[in-house]
């Protein structure tokens, strides 16, 4: 049997040309007299439909097999699956909030009254509008003059939903509308108002409890009690929420001008009403992605107590009091790194170079706290930075003061290099816009090499007073060119130099 197995089998190599490879040696072992492969006969027909079942095959249980990590699941849904093993929560959207400042024409002879959930929206017609809601009721006085009043209102969808409970323990009802904001749900039935919590470990038999899970579609499934841990609803249950959000609903100030509905005074006589924000909405951003998850998922769920994985030497890295970031490369992902050695580029908190009482800790850290692989070396140095300067031609939208919008994008180029940031709750987590060069992933997973001239552009046309930036050539350019920026795989983008032009004038900004 020996004879049928080829001499040398590499199981890394699976997909179709190395599977038909290692068949032909097989079957040179077993029939000499078949040698020419390349004729269309029926023995080769099935040869190679063997090798393509298993590509096919390999392919799915490495996929498989991938999403079964933190680090390499690429699928929200697994990322949320593996998040729950210890309770984390991939946020949702959040809704953007504004005041919005609600007027009549003349002054009204009866006092007008705008209920809690009356909706302003921006000019732009249809789908592309956006909405906001306001979140109490106001009104306007009789004979007020000015005849205006101000609310808080959010960039959100107010829904209802009536669900019949069959009175079984654990039921559970997917809500219809998307996107879910976080915490909106609100629950009611006969039995009396239901409140959210985290599970049902601390919940008695008469806790009028529910849980909320939000799949990958941003779609909530609402989860009622056992009658043992939480009470079980019974007949009609009424659920109220909010859906919506996203940053399309940070819209510039003075765009919120029209209030949908038609409204009446006190005496019952039309009046015509106009919206308008003086400030931008703010608030509003997008789910976590699954990058971001990777980065602030708890780290139990990626490694635990040895160095073993290139990962598992960043993770570990990290929990080093002092060290933002960390990246390990060893010649898997660098063909310039020898054979069993790795070298791990930290970071400090607050960027430059790494103290050597820093680098030393992070030593003891993968080695000796957490111990690696005695037959692989590790060599802990600082960061390579690659320098981004950027020169840009902006024009100012009509009363923006240049100093003012000068400083903002100042701010703004800051906080898309800074090494961390804030997430939704509050906590520092790794800043996704920077990272090191291997980090930047193209469509297929492997590392872009660039950092993309759109990007930054963005950040400067995006910031509030600008209007556009130049359309020649010199009006926009990092390190000189109007192209992407290459970055190697160990380098970590930082910074440089800012030099801006006032369009209208030609004058530095």
């Amino acid at each position: 049997m020996s004879s049928l197995v080829p001499q040398s089998v590499d199981y890394t190599d699976k997909d179709f040309d190395a599977l038909n490879v290692r068949l032909e040696r097989l079957i040179r072992s077993v029939f000499p007299d078949w040698t020419d492969f390349n004729v269309l006969t029926f023995g080769n027909i099935m040869k190679q439909l063997f090798a393509f079942v298993g590509d096919v095959l390999t392919f799915y249980q490495d996929a498989q097999a991938a999403e079964a990590f933190i680090p390499t699941a690429t699928q929200r849904r697994s990322i949320i699956n593996l998040a729950k093993l210890i309770g984390f929560e991939l946020p949702g959207q959040t809704a953007a909030t504004v005041e919005v400042t609600l007027s009549v024409a003349t002054p009204p002879a009866g006092s007008v009254t705008f209920p809690a959930g009356t909706v302003a929206r921006t000019e732009t017609v249809g789908a592309d509008a956006v909405r906001f809601q306001t979140l109490s009721e106001v009104l306007i006085p009789a004979l007020a003059d000015p005849p205006e009043v101000t609310v808080q209102a959010e960039n959100s969808e107010p829904q209802e939903q009536l669900l019949e409970s069959n009175g079984l323990p654990d039921q559970a009802f997917l809500l219809s509308f998307a996107p879910y904001l976080d915490d909106s749900l609100q629950i009611s039935t006969t039995q009396g108002e239901f409140e959210e919590v985290d599970s049902f470990l601390d919940s008695g038999p008469t806790d009028r409890h529910f849980t909320v899970e939000v799949d990958q579609n941003d779609r909530a499934t609402v989860r009622f009690g056992d009658g043992t841990n939480g009470l079980i609803p019974t007949g009609t249950i009424t659920t109220e929420y909010k859906t919506g959000g996203g940053e399309a609903g940070n819209v510039e100030a003075g765009l919120i001008r029209i209030v949908e509905g038609n409204f009446q005074d006190s005496f019952a006589n039309d009046v015509r009403v106009s919206a308008n924000n003086v400030a931008k909405a703010t608030g509003g951003g997008p789910r976590m992605s699954v990058a971001t998850a990777r980065l602030v998922a708890p780290t139990t769920l990626r490694v635990l107590n040895r160095t073993v994985a290139r990962e598992d030497y960043e993770i570990n890295a990290v929990k080093v009091d002092g060290v933002a970031r960390a990246l390990m490369l060893t010649a898997d992902q660098d063909p310039n790194v020898a054979e069993n050695v790795g070298y791990l580029r930290v970071i400090p908190t607050g960027g430059g170079a790494p103290s050597q009482a820093l680098l030393d800790a992070v030593f003891d850290q993968v080695t000796v706290e957490f111990p690696n692989t005695i037959t692989f070396k590790v060599f802990v140095i600082g960061p390579t930075y690659l320098t981004i300067n950027i020169e840009a031609t902006v024009f100012l939208r009509q009363g923006a003061n240049a100093a003012t919008v000068k400083q903002a994008i100042l701010d703004n180029l800051d906080a898309y290099f800074a090494l961390e940031t804030t997430d939704e709750t509050g906590d520092t987590v790794p800043n996704p816009t920077v990272d090191f060069g291997f980090n930047f992933k193209d469509a297929d997973g492997n590392p872009a090499g660039e950092i993309p001239v759109s990007d930054l552009y963005n950040v400067i046309r995006d910031t509030t007073g600008v209007r556009k930036i130049g359309d020649k050539f010199e009006d926009f350019l990092l390190n000189g060119s109007d192209r992407d920026v290459p970055i190697d795989i160990h380098e970590f983008p930082l910074l440089g130099t800012v030099t801006l032009t006032n369009g209208d004038t030609g004058q530095p900004l």
